[in-house]
């Protein structure tokens, strides 16, 4: 990719025509825009565009559909702005959206571990867990053994399923959480 001068007389695709005339005018740059409204990414595959204008998040959509990111033309949150001054009914409602929000965020980077273990190894299996409060340990049918469950941060996963794997854990299974409620 050369650089902005690239796009000059290519055909663009977007759902922001407004926000892309300014960038190229700002840039010098001449392009023919196309609305498209929905599943911009697909235009070039299909021949209605050289290139797309369009939000990104994680890039996958971009890289299933043979794209990649040249230039970024701004970035953006989402916020959640309230007013000191709402009624208790509106406050109400903004606290159990904000209470299901976090229970999605919190969950975000944890995974479910169940995992088998051998009853003498048990105490030094619990040592290595971070845990929330303490894994669960319910007995198995086979004498000796119990099985374990706990809640791992994905950032340590590794570092620790090593460490149990090390102390006789096996049949390790790994959930993702949904929602997590602390």
């Amino acid at each position: 990719y050369p650089g902005l001068s690239w796009f000059n007389g290519k055909k663009i695709a977007t759902s922001y025509p407004g926000i892309l005339d300014a960038f190229m005018k700002s840039n010098g740059v001449k392009a023919e825009v196309h609305v498209i409204t929905g599943s911009v990414e697909v235009a070039p595959g299909i021949g209605l565009a050289d290139a797309i204008f369009d939000i990104v998040s994680s890039g996958s959509t971009l890289v299933s559909n043979r794209l990649k990111e040249v230039e970024v033309v701004m970035r953006s949150e989402a916020l959640l702005i309230g007013n000191k001054n709402m009624s208790k009914e509106k406050k109400e409602i903004l606290d159990e959206l904000l209470f299901r929000m976090d229970a999605v965020k919190t969950a975000e980077d944890k995974k479910y571990v169940l995992m088998n273990a051998p009853k003498d190894k048990l105490e030094d299996i619990i040592a290595v867990l971070p845990g929330m409060k303490s894994p669960t340990v319910m007995p198995l049918a086979q004498d000796g053994w119990c099985s374990v469950h706990t809640v791992l941060d994905e950032k340590r996963f590794w570092e620790i399923i090593g460490k149990l794997k090390a102390l006789g854990a096996e049949g390790i299974l790994v959930l993702p959480i949904e929602k997590m409620i602390i």
